[in-house]
């Protein structure tokens, strides 16, 4: 049925093309008209179309005319026109969906078609990109093209901020440091998912307005969108600082992991990426760790040790150097599994990382506590509009369509595709593909031709490396220790002959053009006839001409070749990823092919079953170099790959439903602050806040007994620890009253204490104080409230075994949780607003775990000369209890361990 419903109505693309036609051609009849146009008419005509924005007229009408005028700026400029099929895609990002272009179809060039028309707002475009590499290219290449149009644009880097500006000449030509708000100030702002997140979270933390770096969050342009919305969406966007604590506990626990042996002590599961303990293996452990006989390793008492145990076998078994992470400098460094870059600054969290670096001997750097934390999914969907394009989407357009709420529209190519994706080649065991892998590289260098081929990790791309030394066949080698090196490795895939070995190709940012790039011909050129090969000069007219012929004879031989071939050495568990590779061959009509050579010993075989064919053949008596092209064993992949993207997209649906929860909790509080910080009548919020607190105390000690059995006495010391009391206020003086007329009655000496107060220190600096009292308190008990909350997701998961629902159950529980840590942060103003003086004191170092940045962090708030009480110690209101008995409100994490 469906492939009928397919032939009546023609493919996505087709469809799309024939849905976004008649605007294309009313874009194109305008291009004689703004071909006409001067520059100055031009930025006249930018600021006609924010003029008629602001006037109510929609964007959708002023659409034609804004393309046709960024295409001929482009043209202007760059030297490059829009395809029609660029144009569509343009239309697609503005509409806030997925365009998906193949690789080689011109991304860079659609965003800003949708970038300078949501830009006419007025309320700023944030481009996003997956490095900083990318964001400060596509930064100084596209702001030529909004510079001409009299736009601005901003560019975040990892520790610094520019704006694009063709007179300056700097480190980064063309790109001026400014601070980081002016760089968001911009009509576009380029930067990583990393960047934007991270400012919006240190945005929420800062104790000023003017300390704010970002404006709200109105449309954003996703590159690369599946890699960062849904590859990277498992992993939280967390600031941390330091937490005490003692690291050697790491090494023990890594020499107790290296005397267990899998299958004896230990089972590992690799498609739940789990490890288990055996009998034995408890066992062994409770006799190294000196468990007595009648007590168990899994005891409450030794749930820490349970902890540091699970994270060191998962070190040993589940995480391997230079696949999952590399040393540097001493330092584990995560290597992404789905581009093969080096994650400088990220970490593993609950304890993993320091877990690996005590496997690998290095120094345990301490555990963090979590400061700010939001996942990449509810930070983007905060956005009013968002969009994105990639090469590869339509796999995971449910998850697009179910969690941002985006369509995922199929451009059509802007030439036919013609590249042919052979059927895979199966073996036996992964050293009989190596072979045949090296057999083919072999052949296409004999005659020419260039190949990439793609690995899945360093190791692996390391090893097949040696493979082609020892038969002496030049290569380069792409993978996350050459970062550096990607763009111009990756230019120069194309040329005749070139062997590349690439881990993982999502995002590089770079064509790869059949013969080469231009600029290395030029080069060679420049260098022939002794001129410098990095000369900026204007170059002679002949020179060029040289260089022109040069690389045309490439091109043209390597297209009679066949063109790109690719080698997949493995695959990947995300269809997307192997769609990725492919794609870097036959862009704009290219001629090119695919293979991809698996064996029966690769991951994804094992995780899902497939090696059980290893018997089959066994039974046959096939031979391990001979392979296998059966479309029943490659669609059993391709059934396991579909398998694996929707375990993975439950995993990210399971973090966002989880998410969703605290992200309410989060604006709440978020939007608490900005009032407080916009100085919206915090003496109000105060003074309600110290009669919530008056009105409780009242409750405490005068319910549930007789009026002659309150402790009057009791109740005006406990008021007396808020602020100080007349000298001829004693327990007579409310004795006889209701609770009503008590609260009444001590609202008032509250009122007037706080008056007096105020004469004190000044009317500004009473309205200061309240800002930095209840910034204090609410980000100092929101830090112990985000471990709490930490806490209690991680066991109530254990609810399911009661037959109840654990994410109803998260529910309910961090409601409760979260109006505690409402009652705690108003214990806290209370009993610090009469007698707290402002001191400076740094916070802990501030670490995010996704990106290498350490941040000054800003000053605080402390209680001068106030002894802090201790929960167990006796309550300062007199009453005789534990403080915590008394009036002492519990904190969050207290009330999560209760529960």
């Amino acid at each position: 049925m469906l492939g009928l419903l397919s032939k009546l109505t023609g493919s996505s693309a087709e469809r799309a093309a024939k849905r976004f036609r008649p605007i294309v051609e009313k874009i194109n009849s305008l291009e004689p008209q703004v071909q006409q146009l001067s520059q100055d008419e031009m930025v006249a005509k930018t600021l006609e179309f924010k003029e008629r924005i602001a006037r109510g007229e929609s964007m959708d009408t002023i659409l034609p005319e804004a393309f046709a005028l960024v295409r001929e700026a482009t043209r202007r400029t760059l030297g490059v026109r829009h395809f029609d099929v660029q144009l569509m895609g343009g239309i697609v990002l503005h509409q806030g969906n997925v365009a998906e272009m193949k690789t080689g179809e011109g991304k860079t060039f659609v965003a800003p078609l949708a970038a300078y028309l949501n830009a006419l707002e007025g309320r700023g475009v944030h481009v996003v990109t997956v490095n900083d590499y990318l964001a400060r290219r596509d930064a100084q290449w596209m702001g030529k093209v909004y510079h001409y149009l009299g736009l601005t644009v901003g560019c975040l880097q990892h520790e610094a901020a520019y704006v694009f500006d063709p007179d300056y000449s700097g480190d980064l030509e063309m790109l001026r440091p400014v601070p980081r708000r002016e760089a968001y100030e911009a009509d576009v702002t380029y930067g990583t998912n990393n960047e934007f997140g991270f400012d919006y979270l240190r945005d929420n933390m800062v104790l000023d307005l003017s300390q704010k770096v970002q404006r709200e969050l109105n449309y954003a342009i996703v590159d690369e969108v599946d890699s960062i919305l849904i590859d990277e969406a498992r992993t939280p966007l967390i600031i941390s600082g330091q937490a005490e604590q003692n690291t050697e506990v790491y090494y023990r626990f890594a020499r107790i992991a290296n005397q267990l042996q899998e299958g004896r002590d230990y089972t590992v599961d690799l498609k739940h990426r789990t490890v288990t303990l055996t009998d034995e293996g408890i066992a062994r452990v409770e006799r190294i760790l000196n468990i007595p006989e009648d007590e168990s390793l899994y005891d409450p008492r030794y749930f820490e040790a349970t902890h540091y145990l699970d994270n060191a076998l998962k070190a040993k078994a589940l995480y391997l150097r230079e696949r999952d992470y590399t040393v540097i400098d001493g330092q584990v460094i995560i290597v992404d599994e789905f581009t093969g870059r080096l994650m400088y600054g990220r970490r593993y969290s609950e304890g993993l990382h320091q877990a690996i670096e005590a496997k690998e001997g290095l120094r345990v750097e301490r555990e963090s506590q979590t400061l700010a934390t939001i996942t990449i999914q509810n930070y983007f969907r905060m956005y009013k509009k968002l969009a994105g394009m990639t090469g590869t989407a339509a796999t995971e357009a449910e998850e697009f369509g179910k969690i941002y709420n985006m369509e995922v529209v199929q451009i059509p190519t802007n030439k036919p595709m013609i590249r042919v994706d052979h059927p895979d080649r199966i073996y036996k065991t992964e050293r009989a593909k190596f072979e045949a892998v090296v057999k083919e590289i072999k052949e296409l260098y004999s005659i020419g031709r260039p190949v990439l081929v793609g690995t899945t990790s360093i190791e692996k791309s390391e090893y097949l490396s040696q493979l082609l030394k020892r038969e002496g066949i030049p290569h380069q080698v792409l993978n996350a220790k050459y970062h550096e090196k990607e763009a111009a490795i990756v230019a120069q895939a194309g040329r005749p002959g070139a062997v590349t070995i690439a881990t993982n190709m999502a995002g590089r940012g770079t064509d790869i053009i059949l013969g080469g790039t231009l600029d290395l011909y030029l080069k060679e050129v420049l260098a022939k006839h002794g001129l410098d090969p990095n000369t900026k000069e204007d170059i002679p007219e002949e020179i060029m001409n040289e260089a022109r012929t040069l690389w045309q004879q490439a091109h043209d031989e390597v297209v009679a070749k066949g063109g790109l071939h690719i080698i997949g050495t493995e695959r990947h568990e995300a269809r997307r990823i192997d769609n990725q590779l492919r794609g870097r061959s036959g862009r704009q009509g290219d001629p090119g092919s695919s293979r991809f050579y698996v064996s029966l010993e690769d991951e994804i075989m094992r995780r899902f079953g497939l090696n059980r064919v290893a018997g089959i053949m066994d039974r046959l008596g096939v031979d391990e170099s001979m392979p296998i092209e059966n479309s029943l064993v490659t669609k059993q992949i391709e059934a396991a790959q579909a398998k694996a993207e929707g375990y993975n997209f439950d995993i990210r649906k399971h973090v966002v439903q989880y998410d969703d929860v605290m992200n309410k909790q989060r604006e709440t509080v978020y939007s608490m602050r900005d009032r407080i910080l916009a100085g919206d009548n915090t003496r109000e919020r105060v003074m309600e806040i110290i009669h919530n607190e008056i009105k409780r105390l009242v409750e405490d000690y005068t319910s549930d007994q007789e009026p002659d059995e309150w402790n009057l006495q009791g109740l005006l010391r406990a008021v007396a620890s808020i602020f100080p009391l007349p000298e001829d206020v004693v327990p007579e003086s409310i004795q006889g009253l209701t609770p009503q007329q008590i609260e009444d009655f001590l609202y008032e000496l509250a009122d007037e204490a706080y008056h007096k107060r105020e004469q004190e220190v000044g009317e500004d600096n009473m309205r200061f104080l309240e800002r930095m009292v209840l910034l204090r308190a609410i980000d100092m008990i929101w830090v112990d409230y985000l471990t709490s909350m930490e806490e209690l997701r991680q066991g109530i998961g254990l609810r399911a075994f009661g037959q109840r629902d654990p994410l109803v159950e998260y529910k309910t529980e961090a409601y409760s949780l979260f109006q505690n840590f409402i009652q705690t942060v108003e214990h806290e103003v209370a009993n610090s607003i009469y007698k707290v003086n402002i001191v400076q004191k740094p916070q802990p170092v501030v670490r995010s775990m996704s990106t290498n940045r350490e941040e000054d962090a800003e000053p605080v708030m402390r209680r001068s000369k106030s002894k802090k009480v201790g929960r167990n110690d006796p309550c300062p209101c007199g009453s005789g209890k534990k403080y915590k008995k008394c009036h002492g409100a519990p904190t969050a994490k207290a009330a999560a361990r209760a529960q």
